[in-house]
């Protein structure tokens, strides 16, 4: 491999690495786990009820980072033009993205003969499973090393049991 070769691998490298954040679908899929916990806590919830919760969250919790950060930008005295606006839309749509898989949970849970209670736990277990995922995807993404991937998915699935704990205490 030439010299020019091996810079261009690198520049890929870099490039690939400052797009590896997967901050939003890490907090998406955590922010889909507690909204479940927090419907389940309220009463049986209609699947539908359920889904649309879950992606009407999504897109709230989307828009407030966008104006937390296009608020932060407007302190800093930086531009908000419109392809700012659209890069931060860009880069928090994972945020919603992550409510996602929990929401087709639910919405199939009937064909897998599963009650409220039981769409409600595989929706949980779907958005810790997501949370933990991205956090090690990301991580190794960014290049960091297998030890540091394991410590931040385990760090994942230590607040996904603890969203799961909640979900336990609050249910029996």
């Amino acid at each position: 491999m030439s010299s020019t070769d091996q810079a261009t691998t690198r520049e890929r490298r870099t490039l690939r690495r400052s797009h590896a954040d997967y901050t939003g679908a890490v907090y998406g899929s955590m922010l889909a786990a507690s909204v479940v916990i927090g419907a389940s806590g309220l009463g049986e919830f209609p699947r539908l009820e359920l889904v649309l919760l879950l992606l009407v969250t999504g897109l709230v919790f989307w828009v407030g980072h966008i104006h937390a950060h296009l608020f932060g930008a407007r302190l800093a005295q930086r531009s908000l033009d419109r392809p700012t606006v659209l890069r931060v839309c860009r880069e928090e749509w994972p945020i919603v993205e992550a409510a996602v898989p929990p929401a087709v949970a639910v919405a199939v849970s009937p064909l897998l003969g599963l009650g409220v209670q039981g769409a409600g736990w595989l929706a949980v277990a779907v958005a810790v499973t997501g949370q933990v995922g991205w956090s090690a995807v990301g991580a190794r993404q960014a290049g960091a090393s297998w030890r540091l991937v394991a410590g931040t998915a385990a760090v994942n699935l230590l607040l996904g049991l603890a969203i799961i704990s909640f979900k336990i205490a609050i249910t029996h």
